[in-house]
């Protein structure tokens, strides 16, 4: 007699318009998991998910989503979260709009998310957050705001560790290096602005741009991401930390005592 296959949980994910985002729900939908999606934007290939188009910064959207869901009597079984954006500014010259929605999408949606969708996790249910290689890192200029809230997004996901473990719920986080998305394209044009546009720091923009392709000359596809994903569901104990293409060089500066660090960089990045 031919055993039957035991049907696969369904799975949320944020961001899944993005290049994490829907890698992991095109992966996770062959699995033959049941694939809900949200983003702001809608994706380009569809197939293989439920997508909601919803703005993650407003409550009220993520709960008229939360209500849709509750009503197909669905439980998930594991929330990812791969929204999130990039900025690159001086903290002391970014405008308030920009710093708060930074936040917004980055940490208060996540929080937002999880605090509505609980009660449909299932037993034993996981949460994934994605945060980045540099929350864990003292920041470098200029990336500020997006390396703190990323280091805030993996502090709230240590207490949402901590708290969930009282009921059965794993929290894994993952710290991605630099993945080939929209996301490092954004960060060329964001660099390319601030060495113009900025009052207050006298910038060496092709030294900064060299910097940046280092970086992204050691990017992975967002498959390895989502693969980190599935491996981490398929897991009885997930990891509370999974980190994927680090960068040996960042690694290395964060190494080194700070005052000496910040002499590197003034070397590397002020004009002469």
């Amino acid at each position: 007699m031919k055993k039957e296959k035991t049907a696969k949980g369904a799975v949320l994910i944020t961001g899944a318009a993005g290049g994490m985002g829907n890698a992991a729900a095109k992966l996770l939908a062959g699995e033959g998991h049941p694939v809900y999606g949200v983003d702001l934007r809608e994706p380009e290939d569809l197939s293989g998910m439920t997508f909601f188009r919803a703005d993650l910064t407003d409550p009220g959207y993520v709960k008229s989503v939360f209500e849709k869901i509750e009503a197909e009597n669905v439980r998930i079984e594991c929330i990812v979260h791969a929204a999130g954006i990039y900025e690159l500014d001086s903290v002391i010259e970014l405008d308030e709009d920009a710093w708060r929605r930074v936040y917004d999408i980055n940490l208060n949606a996540v929080w937002r998310v999880n605090r509505i969708f609980f009660p449909l996790l299932s037993d034993g249910g996981r949460i994934i957050i994605i945060t980045s290689e540099l929350a864990p890192l003292d920041p470098l200029p200029f990336t500020g705001i997006y390396a703190a809230s990323k280091a805030a997004l993996d502090k709230y996901a240590d207490v949402l560790r901590a708290e969930l473990s009282l009921l059965g719920h794993p929290v894994t986080v993952l710290r991605p290096g630099a993945v080939d998305t929209g996301l490092l394209d954004v960060s060329v044009k964001k660099l390319e602005r601030f060495c113009s546009e900025t009052e207050n720091f006298s910038v060496s923009a092709d030294r900064f741009r060299r910097i940046v392709d280092r970086v992204e000359a050691r990017k992975v596809p967002p498959g390895k991401v989502a693969d980190a994903v599935l491996g981490v569901m398929r897991k009885k104990r997930p990891p509370a930390v999974k980190n994927i293409n680090r960068n040996p060089l960042l690694l290395l500066l964060n190494a080194l005592p700070a005052g000496m660090r910040r002499a590197v960089i003034r070397k590397i990045l002020k004009k002469r």
